[in-house]
């Protein structure tokens, strides 16, 4: 039998590319997030400036079916390759990403809610259900100690203020225990969102910038104040002055944030879509806030805040789309 040689003269081709279901990233449910927040942004300012309700109402719909496809996708990953998914899970920065999936629940029960307010009701009750199960099991894996401080980035925010999402979406369910889920979870998504908040910060400070891959999860840091500002009003019945507090600081982190992220050198994958939400909280805080302070300026500033989610939105889909077709989205090299 000849033998098999080398020929040195001859390029080593590199791994072929695979497509796979099992690539099927986790952190991808934050389009659906982004898709409901923005969903709902637009039925606020029917609402309150007269805005077409069609466009609002069409993109929840689309936020549901982005949500149903993602679910059965990733199923067939859970039952074909439960060991990725597992994995996944474990890891100290791509574990973080399932917090997304319970916040779609709780948004898409917002969504639904003026249409099948029982569906919105079972929905928002599995979705609180997941949201503090995560935010504990997170939580408990941070307190076993020997965390590489490394890993303190922002995705670390998304399971644990989570919790915040639960009296954002939750201010109008009828069930009697829901005024004291609300407070739970505000209580619990308020304290780790400063304690991780100020962990994040210091690694930031201290430690190498993030990977350009990961620039866009810096958005992620506005979400705590602006979700933070919307779930005290639901609370508390308004917006006073401590909202405001709340409102302004998400508003001074996003000027903080936003030339970090928006930079033509950083690479588009599906992790771009971290900065969907974060937006989308500070766009619909930002019309509670301009229909409570009543003023021109307010306005103007919710109306750029809404024009500019819907333009990245409207992007990141167009481009996730485009990996999605040309095979890119699902795609590693073995």
């Amino acid at each position: 039998m000849p033998s098999l040689s080398i020929n040195p003269s001859v390029p080593v081709l590199s791994p072929p590319s695979v497509s796979s279901v099992r690539n099927l990233p986790v952190n991808l449910f934050a389009s659906v997030m982004g898709l409901s927040g923005l969903g709902l942004a637009w039925r606020l300012a029917h609402s309150s400036l007269g805005a077409p309700a069609l466009v609002g109402e069409a993109i929840g719909a689309f936020a549901v079916g982005i949500f149903l496809l993602l679910a059965w996708g990733y199923l067939a990953k859970l039952v074909k390759h439960p060991e990725v998914v597992q994995a996944e899970f474990r890891h100290p920065v791509a574990g973080n990403f399932f917090g997304t999936i319970a916040i779609s629940l709780l948004l898409l029960s917002a969504v639904l809610g003026p249409y099948s307010p029982p569906a919105a009701r079972a929905l928002w009750s599995v979705g609180v259900l997941a949201t503090f199960v995560l935010c504990y099991v997170v939580v408990s894996r941070l307190l076993q100690g020997q965390v590489d401080a490394s890993h303190a980035v922002p995705a670390w925010i998304v399971p644990c203020v989570a919790t915040l999402d639960i009296p954002v979406t939750g201010a109008q369910m009828p069930m009697a225990w829901v005024a004291e889920i609300n407070l739970l979870a505000g209580a619990v998504g308020a304290v780790l969102a400063l304690v991780l908040f100020a962990m994040i910060v210091s690694r930031l400070v201290h430690r190498d910038p993030l990977s350009p891959g990961m620039a866009p999860s810096l958005m992620i840091l506005v979400a705590p104040f602006a979700v933070g500002c919307l779930a005290y009003s639901n609370i508390v019945g308004g917006i006073d002055r401590f909202g405001a507090l709340l409102f302004y600081f998400a508003l001074f982190m996003f000027a903080v944030v936003a030339p970090k992220v928006f930079r033509p050198s950083v690479p588009f994958s599906a992790g771009w879509w971290a900065i969907s939400f974060p937006m989308a909280a500070l766009a619909n805080v930002a019309l509670k806030y301009a229909e409570f302070r009543a003023t021109g300026l307010h306005w103007v500033l919710a109306i750029g805040l809404l024009g500019a989610l819907s333009l990245v939105v409207a992007v990141l889909t167009l481009r996730t789309v485009r990996i999605a077709l040309n095979g890119e989205l699902l795609q590693s090299t073995r």
